[in-house]
């Protein structure tokens, strides 16, 4: 079972992300865009990024580690429960997440540097 201190580690692997918060809790950001956040809410998770078509295909998998609420409908972001997620899954998820908010030339930058190590 991941942590968060486990989640900011994943994170930290990629450039220029921060520790911060969003909406009072936890939360990770790059270039100041918020891309992962611990929820305090009820329902908790782990707030990532993601494309509608990512998010449906999740939920429907019947994966327990993937949920949503009423508040995110429609939007891009997938719940995760940080009990029930794979680790390796989490890692990728997190850096997909990132790529969605981080700068086009930050992304080149990372891939570049990933390709050429």
């Amino acid at each position: 079972m991941p942590s968060w201190a486990e989640v900011v580690a994943m994170a930290s692997e990629l450039p220029e992300v921060e520790e911060s918060t969003w909406f009072r809790t936890p939360s990770l950001k790059v270039a100041g865009k918020g891309f992962a956040r611990l929820r305090a809410e009820a329902e908790g998770g782990l707030v990532l990024m993601c494309a509608l078509e990512e998010k449906e295909a999740m939920l429907a998998s019947g994966d327990p580690a993937f949920y949503t609420t009423p508040h995110y409908d429609g939007y891009g972001a997938i719940l995760v429960d940080l009990a029930a997620v794979d680790p390796d899954q989490l890692r990728e998820l997190i850096e997909e997440s990132w790529r969605r908010k981080a700068p086009a030339k930050l992304r080149k930058a990372h891939d570049a540097a990933a390709q050429n190590p």
